[in-house]
């Protein structure tokens, strides 16, 4: 019986799917499962990020890797040919190009892109029930699942970043996690910040078009954690809903529930953003798919019952509008190829 129940188990993770209390950090085995690192560095107004996405095709697993910073705008994007995940820890790595873990990063992709991340005091996700998708995290085979595991702590270590070497210690840090069955939707958006006046601060929401056989909906998730440590997440659609109304520009987001609201305002102008890869996970290659800024301005208060209780401004906050299209054109519009092997690193 018990390896019977274990074996439904795995079968019910392999669908992206995990139970209430269920540990969603270990790799389910779905076609596309992408682990993120940010790096915020209020001092000295930069910005770095770490990717690794560990994606299945039918002959096996390969890796989709990025590096960047803010304000050098550098990104270096790789298709590697090896990606491992662990399937009872958080954990991935790509040869000797990506090797990842809850407590370090180190990134290898040239003698010009390079990362060494140490992470002490961290604020892990506090809620045992659900994770960042709440109730939607019990649903198997949807096309997304959005976790954010990591909602701070200090962030030491260096990066070479073309010709620029940055140093840090004591720096901000997030970690998130997402995985599909299928890569991407159709179309999505993302934010997250750190550098508010409170150091304790972490404001991170993600939404998109979710698709599960004939279902098809637009679903918002928005996550505060308050400086005394209340963590605050709407966007269950009947009980906490998130509007949301996203440009390559502008973000406006709107949530609600019984007790809480969250309005979130940002802003960054499209000529400084990148554009990051997301792969094809069955024909081995990333293709552009995002329009993320590194260094934009994000305003966000919460009210209880009504009333304001944290008001806060980031300039140093990520904000994305994803979508295949959306992001071909604009690699179209900077001169670039399209579909170029690592077209978003020519844009960029």
């Amino acid at each position: 019986m018990a390896g019977f129940l274990s074996n439904r188990h795995t079968s019910y993770r392999a669908g992206g799917a995990d139970l209430p209390f269920g540990d969603p950090l270990p790799y389910h085995g779905v076609a596309m499962e992408g682990y993120f690192w940010r790096i915020t560095d209020p001092g000295s107004g930069r910005v770095i990020i770490a990717l690794i996405g560990v994606n299945r095709a039918d002959d096996g697993h390969w890796a989709t890797l990025g590096l960047a910073g803010y304000p050098n705008r550098f990104l270096r994007t790789v298709a590697h040919p090896e990606g491992t995940a662990d399937s009872a820890a958080l954990g991935a790595s790509a040869g000797d190009a990506f090797r990842a873990d809850a407590q370090r990063v180190q990134v290898d992709l040239g003698p010009d892109a390079k990362l060494d991340l140490t992470i002490r005091d961290p604020r892990p996700w506090p809620r045992r029930s659900f994770g960042g998708s709440s109730i939607f995290q019990s649903v198997p085979a949807l096309n997304q699942y959005w976790h954010p595991w990591l909602l701070g702590g200090s962030a030491s270590g260096s990066a070479q970043l073309g010709d620029d070497y940055w140093e840090f210690d004591g720096a901000d840090v997030y970690a998130e996690k997402n995985w599909g069955k299928g890569g991407f939707p159709p179309a999505w958006w993302w934010g997250q910040a750190q550098g508010f006046a409170e150091p304790q601060v972490c404001v991170a929401f993600a939404g998109g078009v979710i698709e599960s056989g004939p279902l098809r909906t637009e679903v918002t998730a928005v996550v505060v954690l308050l400086p005394d440590g209340t963590l605050i997440r709407l966007g269950d659609p009947l009980i906490s809903p998130v509007s949301a109304e996203v440009t390559d520009e502008h973000w406006v987001l709107r949530g609600r529930s019984a007790r809480w609201s969250v309005d979130i305002d940002g802003y960054a102008p499209l000529g400084a953003a990148h554009v990051l890869p997301v792969p094809l996970p069955a024909e081995r290659r990333n293709v552009p798919g995002a329009i993320e800024h590194l260094g934009g301005e994000m305003t966000v208060t919460v009210r209880r019952h009504g009333r304001v209780v944290w008001r806060g401004h980031s300039d140093l906050a990520a904000l994305e509008h994803g979508g295949i299209d959306r992001a071909r054109a604009e690699v179209t519009r900077r001169g670039g190829e399209p579909d170029a092997p690592d077209a978003a690193a020519i844009a960029s």
